[in-house]
Formats: C-alpha cells, structure tokens, sequence
C-alpha cells in the first residue's frame, strides 16, 4: 500500500494505484476504450453500465428512457447531454416516460 492508494495488478499484468475498493484496471480501460461511436464520447463508468445493460448501438439506447438510463449503476447525469447530441444526429431520441 502506498500512502495514495493500494498497488494493485490486474489479469493482463498492469500495475497501477487505486485508492477505492474498485477493481478496475485503468490501463485496461484506456485500451478497450472505442476510437469511435457515442460509447467513445462517455466516461468509462457510463460505457460500462450501457455495455452491462446490452446497449451498444444507438437504435439499442433509444429504447430507453432518460430515467431508465440514469438508473443503471455508472450512469450519471453529465453523460445525458451527451447522449441525446449522439441520438439527435442519427434523427433518433429517447424513449418518452409514462
């Protein structure tokens, strides 16, 4: 342990620092990060909660409400902007709330 964080090593043989129990590699992160598309506009957090919950393309997003969306663990509001500039270019939109 260091005085920032714990020295940790994941699967792949990346050593880095983390100060939260969370077990994600950034090393990782960075290098399965998409060059292109919506996912590569959003924060790590927010791309895996999509991933997690099956949505990888933008005809898949727009099935879900804001609501919905933001209720996924990772989601968080600064990514929604984000994400309806993404949709509104393909001529897409969130799914209305009931």
């Amino acid at each position: 342990m260091t005085s920032n964080g714990n020295e940790r090593v994941c699967d792949n043989g990346h050593s880095y620092v983390k100060k939260s129990d969370c077990p994600t590699c950034p090393i990782c992160e960075r290098e399965r990060k998409p060059d292109k598309g919506f996912l590569s506009i959003l924060s790590s957090p927010a791309r895996r909660a999509l991933e997690h919950n099956g949505i990888t393309t933008l005809d898949e997003l727009a099935g879900f409400s804001v609501k919905e969306i933001l209720a996924f663990h990772g989601m968080g509001h600064s990514s929604i902007p984000k994400l309806r500039k993404a949709l509104g270019e393909k001529g897409l939109s969130f799914k209305e709330e009931r």
